[in-house]
Protein backbone atom coordinates (compact mmCIF):
# COMPACT_ATOMS: atom_id res chain seq x y z
CA UNK A 1 0.00 0.00 0.00
CA UNK A 2 1.41 3.40 -1.03
CA UNK A 3 0.84 6.76 0.64
CA UNK A 4 0.39 9.67 -1.81
CA UNK A 5 0.54 13.33 -0.81
CA UNK A 6 -1.25 16.03 -2.81
CA UNK A 7 -0.97 19.82 -2.68
CA UNK A 8 -4.16 21.50 -3.88
CA UNK A 9 -5.22 24.94 -4.97
CA UNK A 10 -8.92 25.79 -5.18
CA UNK A 11 -11.52 28.49 -5.45
CA UNK A 12 -14.00 27.59 -2.72
CA UNK A 13 -16.84 29.81 -3.96
CA UNK A 14 -18.99 26.97 -5.29
CA UNK A 15 -18.19 24.45 -2.56
CA UNK A 16 -19.49 23.70 0.90
CA UNK A 17 -15.99 23.57 2.34
CA UNK A 18 -13.57 20.66 2.35
CA UNK A 19 -15.35 17.89 4.22
CA UNK A 20 -17.82 15.57 2.53
CA UNK A 21 -21.28 15.85 4.07
CA UNK A 22 -24.79 14.90 3.11
CA UNK A 23 -27.59 17.40 2.60
CA UNK A 24 -25.51 20.54 2.10
CA UNK A 25 -26.92 21.18 -1.37
CA UNK A 26 -23.45 21.98 -2.71
CA UNK A 27 -20.47 19.75 -3.53
CA UNK A 28 -17.40 19.65 -1.30
CA UNK A 29 -13.73 19.70 -2.24
CA UNK A 30 -13.16 16.30 -0.61
CA UNK A 31 -16.03 14.57 -2.39
CA UNK A 32 -15.02 16.04 -5.76
CA UNK A 33 -11.41 14.92 -5.29
CA UNK A 34 -12.39 11.44 -4.11
CA UNK A 35 -14.66 10.96 -7.11
CA UNK A 36 -11.72 11.76 -9.41
CA UNK A 37 -9.50 9.30 -7.51
CA UNK A 38 -12.19 6.62 -7.76
CA UNK A 39 -12.31 7.08 -11.52
CA UNK A 40 -8.53 6.71 -11.74
CA UNK A 41 -8.08 3.75 -9.40
CA UNK A 42 -11.43 1.96 -9.90
CA UNK A 43 -11.76 1.79 -6.10
CA UNK A 44 -12.78 4.04 -3.21
CA UNK A 45 -9.96 6.28 -1.95
CA UNK A 46 -10.42 8.03 1.36
CA UNK A 47 -8.48 11.28 1.59
CA UNK A 48 -7.00 12.74 4.78
CA UNK A 49 -6.83 16.52 4.95
CA UNK A 50 -4.57 19.06 6.60
CA UNK A 51 -7.74 20.80 7.82
CA UNK A 52 -11.41 21.50 7.22
CA UNK A 53 -11.91 24.72 5.34
CA UNK A 54 -15.33 26.37 5.60
CA UNK A 55 -17.78 26.95 2.77
CA UNK A 56 -16.49 29.67 0.47
CA UNK A 57 -12.89 29.54 1.73
CA UNK A 58 -10.04 29.29 -0.80
CA UNK A 59 -6.63 27.60 -0.79
CA UNK A 60 -3.23 27.95 -2.40
CA UNK A 61 -1.60 25.07 -0.54
CA UNK A 62 -4.12 22.65 0.97
CA UNK A 63 -2.50 19.28 1.69
CA UNK A 64 -4.19 15.88 1.53
CA UNK A 65 -2.99 12.29 1.41
CA UNK A 66 -4.51 8.93 0.55
CA UNK A 67 -3.51 5.25 0.51
CA UNK A 68 -3.60 3.24 -2.69
CA UNK A 69 -2.35 0.06 -4.29
CA UNK A 70 -2.24 1.73 -7.72
CA UNK A 71 1.07 1.68 -9.59
CA UNK A 72 0.62 5.17 -11.07
CA UNK A 73 3.97 7.00 -10.69
CA UNK A 74 3.96 9.47 -7.80
CA UNK A 75 4.51 12.57 -9.94
CA UNK A 76 1.87 11.46 -12.48
CA UNK A 77 -1.02 11.69 -10.02
CA UNK A 78 -1.29 15.48 -10.30
CA UNK A 79 -1.87 15.72 -14.07
CA UNK A 80 -4.02 12.60 -14.08
CA UNK A 81 -6.33 13.94 -11.35
CA UNK A 82 -6.48 17.42 -12.89
CA UNK A 83 -7.81 15.89 -16.09
CA UNK A 84 -10.85 14.76 -14.09
CA UNK A 85 -11.37 17.77 -11.82
CA UNK A 86 -13.41 20.92 -12.52
CA UNK A 87 -11.41 24.04 -13.34
CA UNK A 88 -11.77 25.57 -9.86
CA UNK A 89 -9.78 22.74 -8.19
CA UNK A 90 -6.22 21.89 -9.16
CA UNK A 91 -3.58 19.53 -7.81
CA UNK A 92 -0.30 21.48 -7.90
CA UNK A 93 1.99 18.61 -6.93
CA UNK A 94 1.91 14.94 -5.98
CA UNK A 95 4.47 12.67 -4.37
CA UNK A 96 4.94 9.50 -2.38
CA UNK A 97 5.47 9.89 1.38
CA UNK A 98 6.23 7.50 4.27
CA UNK A 99 3.40 5.29 5.46
CA UNK A 100 3.06 7.19 8.74
CA UNK A 101 2.59 10.59 7.06
CA UNK A 102 -0.81 12.17 7.80
CA UNK A 103 -1.75 15.51 6.25
CA UNK A 104 -3.25 16.77 9.52
CA UNK A 105 -1.40 15.04 12.34
CA UNK A 106 2.07 15.36 10.79
CA UNK A 107 1.73 19.13 10.32
CA UNK A 108 3.88 21.52 12.36
CA UNK A 109 1.96 24.69 11.48
CA UNK A 110 -0.49 26.26 9.04
CA UNK A 111 -0.48 29.68 7.44
CA UNK A 112 -3.69 31.54 6.59
CA UNK A 113 -4.20 34.89 4.89
CA UNK A 114 -7.33 36.98 5.25
CA UNK A 115 -7.90 39.65 2.61
CA UNK A 116 -9.82 42.88 3.21
CA UNK A 117 -10.78 45.40 0.54
CA UNK A 118 -10.72 48.71 2.40
CA UNK A 119 -12.27 51.42 0.25
CA UNK A 120 -15.55 53.30 0.10
CA UNK A 121 -16.80 51.79 -3.15
CA UNK A 122 -18.12 48.19 -3.20
CA UNK A 123 -16.54 45.62 -5.50
CA UNK A 124 -17.75 43.55 -8.41
CA UNK A 125 -14.55 41.66 -9.16
CA UNK A 126 -13.54 40.75 -5.61
CA UNK A 127 -16.92 40.04 -4.02
CA UNK A 128 -16.04 36.33 -3.69
CA UNK A 129 -12.39 36.90 -2.76
CA UNK A 130 -12.26 39.65 -0.12
CA UNK A 131 -14.31 41.24 2.67
CA UNK A 132 -15.28 44.77 1.69
CA UNK A 133 -14.89 47.27 4.55
CA UNK A 134 -15.94 50.79 3.58
CA UNK A 135 -14.89 52.53 6.82
CA UNK A 136 -11.23 53.59 7.22
CA UNK A 137 -9.10 51.21 9.30
CA UNK A 138 -6.22 52.17 11.58
CA UNK A 139 -3.46 49.70 10.74
CA UNK A 140 -1.30 50.71 13.71
CA UNK A 141 -4.05 49.79 16.16
CA UNK A 142 -4.77 46.56 14.30
CA UNK A 143 -1.10 45.57 14.49
CA UNK A 144 -0.90 46.43 18.17
CA UNK A 145 -4.02 44.37 18.87
CA UNK A 146 -2.72 41.44 16.84
CA UNK A 147 0.55 41.40 18.79
CA UNK A 148 -1.38 40.73 22.00
CA UNK A 149 -2.53 37.38 20.59
CA UNK A 150 0.92 35.97 19.88
CA UNK A 151 2.12 32.98 21.87
CA UNK A 152 0.50 29.99 23.53
CA UNK A 153 -2.99 30.73 24.87
CA UNK A 154 -6.44 29.38 25.46
CA UNK A 155 -8.20 30.74 22.34
CA UNK A 156 -11.76 29.95 23.49
CA UNK A 157 -12.67 33.60 22.85
CA UNK A 158 -12.07 33.01 19.14
CA UNK A 159 -13.52 29.53 18.63
CA UNK A 160 -16.96 28.69 17.29
CA UNK A 161 -19.64 27.27 19.57
CA UNK A 162 -19.65 24.10 17.48
CA UNK A 163 -15.88 23.57 17.57
CA UNK A 164 -15.07 19.95 18.42
CA UNK A 165 -11.39 20.40 19.30
CA UNK A 166 -10.36 18.58 22.48
CA UNK A 167 -8.42 21.59 23.75
CA UNK A 168 -8.70 25.31 22.92
CA UNK A 169 -4.99 25.89 23.56
CA UNK A 170 -3.06 26.93 20.49
CA UNK A 171 0.24 28.66 19.74
CA UNK A 172 -0.05 31.66 17.44
CA UNK A 173 3.42 32.06 15.91
CA UNK A 174 2.81 34.93 13.53
CA UNK A 175 0.34 37.78 13.13
CA UNK A 176 1.30 40.18 10.34
CA UNK A 177 -0.83 42.90 8.79
CA UNK A 178 0.14 44.28 5.39
CA UNK A 179 -1.39 46.91 3.12
CA UNK A 180 -1.21 46.76 -0.67
CA UNK A 181 -3.11 49.54 -2.43
CA UNK A 182 -6.74 49.16 -1.29
CA UNK A 183 -6.15 45.70 0.18
CA UNK A 184 -5.23 44.85 3.76
CA UNK A 185 -3.94 41.33 4.39
CA UNK A 186 -3.90 39.61 7.77
CA UNK A 187 -1.39 36.73 7.91
CA UNK A 188 -1.71 34.23 10.76
CA UNK A 189 0.43 31.16 11.47
CA UNK A 190 -0.25 28.72 14.30
CA UNK A 191 0.48 25.12 15.22
CA UNK A 192 -3.19 24.51 14.39
CA UNK A 193 -6.41 26.51 14.38
CA UNK A 194 -9.79 26.15 16.07
CA UNK A 195 -12.97 26.30 14.02
CA UNK A 196 -13.59 29.92 12.88
CA UNK A 197 -10.48 31.04 14.80
CA UNK A 198 -8.97 33.01 11.90
CA UNK A 199 -12.30 34.56 10.97
CA UNK A 200 -13.09 35.50 14.58
CA UNK A 201 -9.65 37.04 15.09
CA UNK A 202 -10.05 38.95 11.82
CA UNK A 203 -13.44 40.30 12.85
CA UNK A 204 -11.97 41.48 16.13
CA UNK A 205 -8.96 43.13 14.49
CA UNK A 206 -11.27 44.97 12.09
CA UNK A 207 -13.19 46.33 15.07
CA UNK A 208 -9.88 47.41 16.61
CA UNK A 209 -9.05 49.19 13.37
CA UNK A 210 -12.36 51.00 13.50
CA UNK A 211 -11.73 52.12 17.08
CA UNK A 212 -14.26 49.92 18.87
CA UNK A 213 -11.59 47.86 20.67
CA UNK A 214 -8.21 48.96 22.02
CA UNK A 215 -5.21 46.60 22.08
CA UNK A 216 -5.76 46.27 25.84
CA UNK A 217 -9.40 45.28 25.19
CA UNK A 218 -8.23 42.51 22.84
CA UNK A 219 -5.79 41.20 25.45
CA UNK A 220 -8.54 41.19 28.10
CA UNK A 221 -11.01 39.36 25.85
CA UNK A 222 -8.37 36.73 25.07
CA UNK A 223 -7.81 36.10 28.77
CA UNK A 224 -11.56 36.03 29.46
CA UNK A 225 -12.15 32.99 27.19
CA UNK A 226 -15.58 34.52 26.48
CA UNK A 227 -16.63 34.49 22.82
CA UNK A 228 -19.35 37.10 23.42
CA UNK A 229 -16.72 39.77 24.13
CA UNK A 230 -14.95 39.47 20.77
CA UNK A 231 -15.84 40.94 17.40
CA UNK A 232 -18.01 39.47 14.68
CA UNK A 233 -17.05 36.47 12.59
CA UNK A 234 -15.52 37.66 9.32
CA UNK A 235 -17.22 36.23 6.21
CA UNK A 236 -15.50 33.24 4.56
CA UNK A 237 -14.70 34.61 1.11
CA UNK A 238 -11.66 36.60 2.26
CA UNK A 239 -9.91 33.58 3.80
CA UNK A 240 -7.15 31.57 2.09
CA UNK A 241 -5.16 28.59 3.33
CA UNK A 242 -1.68 29.48 2.09
CA UNK A 243 0.55 26.59 3.14
CA UNK A 244 1.07 23.79 5.63
CA UNK A 245 4.51 23.16 7.14
CA UNK A 246 5.86 19.68 7.84
CA UNK A 247 9.08 18.34 9.38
Amino acid sequence: MRNIKLILEYDGTNYHGWQSQAGSGRPTIQHTLEQALKTLTKSDCRTYSSGRTDAGVHAFGHVANFKTESSIPAEAWAPAINHLLPGDIRVLASGEVPDDFHARYSALSKVYRYRLLNRREPTALYRNYAWHISAPLNLRKMRQAASRLLGKHDFSTFRSSGCGAKTPVRTLKRADIRKREDFIEIWLEADSFLQYMVRNITGTLVEAGRGRFSPDDVERMLKSCDRTLAGRTAPPQGLYLIEVHYP
